[in-house]
């Protein structure tokens, strides 16, 4: 047995979620109670309708001991969700464990002994992910774009499911921000992290896909530069416009040829109002790069996110 107190969290967010509750408490009740010293588990319910203490009251009361069921006041995000979870944790250890993962209780185990070899979050790693063809290009370009504008190390074949250490959990909860996008939070916190290779796909991206895209809204926009960045070369490129535009108003004005070899006879005042809106169009680019610059350090400066976490303090 383990001299070890585990918080065991999960968020049901569905009503299957809710009907296979029972068969994950069943589970997993014997590998905590055989293994751990002690043991609380954080049931979330996250504005699912089902009756889900209902579900509970049958089982054995050793097991209800130790349940806590949070029910949220309205359906909220999934990250959300988590959090508050994560808030009533208690633990030394806290895994967060998904209900589709029900008939796999061994993973408690798998996931817990990997944190004993020094690591602070060890989290369940697939070995593919089905995508269906309409939906890669999207899951491609997120990807790219978190991996090419922050400096996150993200898994993109990561599960929820994982297992927290208490200081890496107490340095996660200081991130209190109102966007969240749980696996760029973790990357952040750092510490030392590590993950098990398990042969259960991702859940398809096409399940819940508004939400996921909302999702990757909050992540492109909250952890990544890129529509900063993205804002940099449209200015670029309509300085470049200004400039191709200018030779060629001038072009066809002394010559009468434009750049594309073609004949014509300007207007008069042609040259100078083609000038004028080009120039004008550049300098509105450049006003909206520069406003994206104070806009974006306004926004880190409001989340109050900390400039640093100290891991570990060593004397000699």
């Amino acid at each position: 047995m383990y001299n070890s107190f585990l918080s065991f969290v999960s968020v049901i967010h569905t009503p299957w979620e809710a009907r296979k509750l029972p068969d994950l408490l069943l589970a997993i009740h014997p590998i905590l109670k055989e293994h751990f010293s002690d043991f609380e588990i954080i049931l979330v319910n996250n504005g699912v309708t089902s009756p889900i203490a209902s579900l509970i009251e049958p089982l054995d009361s050793d097991l209800k001991h130790h349940i806590f069921l949070l029910n949220l006041s309205s359906r909220t995000d999934k990250n959300h969700a988590t959090v508050a979870g994560l808030d009533r944790s208690n633990g030394d250890y806290t895994l967060l464990f998904d209900v589709e993962l029900y008939e796999h209780p061994e993973y408690i185990l798998q996931l817990f002994e990997k944190s004993r070899a020094h690591f602070d979050i060890v989290y369940l790693r697939s070995k593919e992910r089905n995508v269906s063809i309409r939906y890669r290009p999207f899951y491609s370009i997120f990807y790219y774009i978190i991996r090419h504008y922050s400096n996150l190390e993200i898994d993109e074949n990561a599960h929820n499911t994982r297992i927290i250490s208490r200081r890496a959990l107490n340095s996660l909860l200081r991130l209190r921000e109102n966007l969240r996008y749980m696996k760029a939070i973790y990357s952040m916190v750092g510490y030392q992290t590590s993950y098990l290779e398990v042969d259960i796909p991702l859940p398809p991206i096409e399940d819940n896909f508004s939400d996921r895209f909302k999702t990757s809204l909050v992540a492109i926009t909250s952890f990544t530069t890129f529509l900063r960045s993205l804002l940099l070369w449209i200015f670029i490129f309509s300085f470049l416009f200004l400039l191709g535009v200018i030779f060629n108003a001038l072009k066809v004005k002394f010559t009468g040829i434009d750049v594309f070899g073609n004949h014509g006879d300007p207007w008069s005042g042609w040259t100078f109002l083609v000038i004028l809106i080009s120039v004008f169009f550049a300098i509105t680019c450049l006003n909206l790069y520069i406003m994206s610059i104070y806009l974006s350090n306004i926004y880190n400066e409001i989340k109050h996110r900390p400039l640093y976490i100290i891991e570990s303090i060593k004397r000699f």
